[in-house]
C-alpha cells in the first residue's frame, strides 16, 4: 500500500506575508473553505500572536472548518504558543506550529542567542505546547543552512519532548533539489527516534526550484508532509506550489507511489479566489492554473491533440476545475441558481444579506454583459469585499471625459464615513484623473508602487481587474477593484487599498 502525503497549506500564513497580501477575517474563511473542499489536510490559518486581527481569524477558521487540521504559527515561546492554543480551542483538529531559528548567522545576528540557549528555549517550548495540544509541529527556521550535528542535536530533543511533525525550511530557498533530498535523508539516518515523527518540508522560491526541493526531500529524503501555497504565494519569489507539487505527484504516481487525498477539481476555484482576493495575478504560462496551461498554438501540437489528447496533454484539464463550458449564468439567472453555483465554486457567504448583496450586484452586471463566467461571479463577491461596515471608503460614482488633444477630466463621487463628497480632477488620462479626484479629498499620502489590470475573462465584453498597491509609513497594501469600466474598476481598486491603510491592524513578521 502507498504511503499518504500530507498537504499543509499556508496560503493564509506564509501566502499572506506577501507585501499587499494581507486578507480581512472573511476573506480567510471564505479560502479556509475552499481549501477544506479541496480536502488539504493541514491548513496553517495564520499566526494568532502576531495581532488581534490575526488572533480573531484564527479562532474563526478552527471554528468553522471541520474536516481539515488547523493549525497556528508560534515562536517558541510560552506567550505565542498560549495565544496559538486559545484561538484553536473550538478546532475538530489543532496543530500548533512552533518554531526558533537554527542556522549560525541567525542564531547570531537575529536571536542573538548561543546553540545552548536556542536548544533549551526549542525543547522548553515542544514541552509547553504538547502540554496544551497533542499536536505538535517544530521547524528549525533557516534548518537548511544550519550545522548537521547541531541540528540533529535539536531535532532528537524536540522529538522527545513530543513533537509529532518535524518541518525543515528552506527558508531563503538556498537549497538544490538533489541537496535537499540528501540532507533530509541525512536527518532522518543520524536522528534515533526520528521514526517518531512525520518529517516535512517548506522551500522558498528564490532560486525558481521550491517545488523542485520538495518533491526531492519527499522521494530522497523520505519527508511525508509538503507545506505549500495556492498560486505559489509568499514573501519574495514566494513558495512551493501547492497545485504543482499535487499534479506531479498524482500524474507520476509510477515514480512517487504516494496517495494525496486533495480533491483535484477544486484547484482551479481556490487559484482564482486567492489570485482575487490579494490581487496577485496569475501569469498565463502558469503551471495547471495558468490560462494557458492546457492552449495548444502550434499547429502540429493541435493536430496530435485533436487526434489523441495525450500526445502533448499529461493531465486532463477537467481534473483541474478546467471546464470548456464556462458560461453559467446570465440576466434572467435567479437568486437560487446564483447562491448554487456560489456553492459549486466553494464560496459560502456568512449571512443572507450578504447573498442579497452580492446578488444585487450580479443583477447589476448582468444587465452589462451578456454572458456571465465563473470568474466575473468571484470578483462580485470578492469586488471589495462583501462585508462594508467598517469601511471608512466607498465607492459611489464616477464620469470622466476625455478625448484627444484635450487634457481629461474626472469626477467622482465617493462616501468618507458613510457621508458622500465630491471631487474633480484632471491628468494624464482618464485613470490618473479618477485617482487624483480621491486622493485630493483624502491625502493620505501613499505612494503607488503597482498598478495593473488583468481581464477577468476572454473578450472585450471582459471585465476588467484591477491592482492597486500603495505604500505609506512602511506598510504596504494591496486593493481589488473589478468593473466592466476600467476606470470604474481602478477608482474601486484605489479606494480598496485606502480601506486597508485605514486597518492598523500590526502584524508581526515571521517565516518558517
Amino acid at each position: 500500500m502507498a504511503d499518504k502525503l500530507i498537504i499543509f497549506d499556508t496560503t493564509l500564513r506564509d501566502g499572506e506575508q506577501s507585501p499587499g497580501a494581507s486578507m480581512t477575517k472573511d476573506e480567510k474563511l471564505r479560502i479556509a473553505r475552499q481549501l477544506e473542499r479541496l480536502r488539504v489536510d493541514v491548513i496553517e490559518a495564520g499566526f494568532a500572536a502576531s495581532s488581534n486581527g490575526d488572533f480573531d481569524a484564527v479562532q474563526l477558521i478552527a471554528n468553522s472548518i471541520k474536516d481539515s487540521t488547523v493549525c497556528s504559527l508560534s515562536r517558541a515561546n510560552d506567550r505565542d504558543i498560549s495565544r496559538a492554543a486559545e484561538a484553536l480551542k473550538g478546532a475538530n483538529s489543532a496543530r500548533i506550529h512552533t518554531f526558533i531559528a537554527t542556522s549560525a548567522l541567525h542564531m547570531e545576528k537575529k536571536l542573538r542567542m548561543t546553540p545552548d540557549q536556542v536548544f533549551e528555549q526549542a525543547k522548553q517550548s515542544v514541552r509547553f505546547a504538547r502540554n496544551l495540544v497533542g499536536d505538535v509541529e517544530f521547524s528549525p527556521e533557516d534548518g537548511y543552512r544550519s550545522d548537521v550535528d547541531f541540528l540533529c542535536r535539536i531535532l532528537e530533543a524536540v522529538i522527545a519532548e513530543g513533537a509529532t511533525t518535524i518541518n525543515v525550511p528552506d527558508t531563503v530557498g538556498y537549497a538544490i533539489p538533489e541537496l535537499y533530498g540528501n540532507f533530509i535523508k541525512t536527518l532522518r539516518e543520524r536522528i534515533p527516534n526520528s521514526d517518531k515523527a512525520i518529517w516535512s518540508v517548506h522551500c522558498h522560491n528564490d532560486l525558481g526550484m521550491a517545488v523542485a526541493n520538495s518533491l526531492a526531500g519527499v522521494k530522497i529524503g523520505g519527508a511525508r508532509q509538503i507545506e505549500c501555497t495556492i498560486n505559489g504565494l509568499g514573501e519574495r519569489a514566494g513558495n512551493c506550489s501547492l497545485e504543482e507539487v499535487v499534479m506531479a505527484v498524482k500524474t507520476r504516481r509510477d515514480y512517487f507511489d504516494l496517495d494525496v487525498g486533495i480533491d483535484t477539481h477544486h484547484i482551479l476555484a481556490a487559484s482564482r479566489m486567492v489570485s482575487q482576493t490579494t490581487g496577485f495575478v496569475v501569469q498565463p504560462n502558469k503551471a495547471v492554473v495558468g490560462a494557458n496551461a492546457f492552449a495548444h498554438a502550434s499547429g502540429i501540437h493541435q493536430d496530435g491533440v485533436l487526434k489523441a489528447r495525450d500526445t502533448y496533454e499529461i493531465m486532463r484539464a477537467e481534473d483541474v476545475g478546467w471546464s470548456a463550458n464556462k458560461i453559467v449564468l446570465g440576466k434572467l439567472s435567479g437568486r437560487n441558481a446564483f447562491k448554487q453555483r456560489l456553492q459549486e465554486l466553494g464560496v459560502q457567504l456568512e449571512s443572507e444579506s450578504d447573498v442579497n448583496a452580492a446578488f444585487t450586484r450580479f443583477k447589476e452586471l448582468a444587465d452589462r454583459k451578456s454572458e456571465i463566467f465563473d470568474e466575473d461571479i468571484l470578483a462580485v463577491v470578492g469586488d471589495e469585499s462583501v462585508s462594508h461596515d467598517n469601511e471608512q471608503y466607498g465607492f459611489v460614482s464616477l464620469s470622466q471625459h476625455s478625448e484627444t488633444g484635450e487634457r481629461p477630466v474626472a469626477t467622482i463621487v465617493f462616501t468618507v464615513g458613510g457621508k458622500e463628497v465630491k471631487e474633480t480632477s484632471e491628468g494624464n488620462g482618464p485613470v490618473d484623473a479618477s485617482l487624483k479626484a480621491i486622493e485630493t479629498h483624502v491625502k493620505s499620502g501613499a505612494e503607488m508602487v503597482l498598478y495593473s489590470v488583468n481581464a477577468i475573462s476572454g473578450s472585450t465584453e471582459s471585465q476588467g481587474e484591477v491592482t492597486v498597491r500603495l505604500q505609506n509609513s512602511g506598510r504596504v497594501v494591496n486593493g481589488v477593484g473589478a468593473d466592466p469600466d476600467i476606470v470604474v474598476a481602478s477608482a474601486k481598486a484605489y479606494l480598496s487599498a485606502l480601506n486597508k491603510l485605514q486597518s492598523k491592524s500590526d502584524r508581526v513578521a515571521a517565516q518558517g
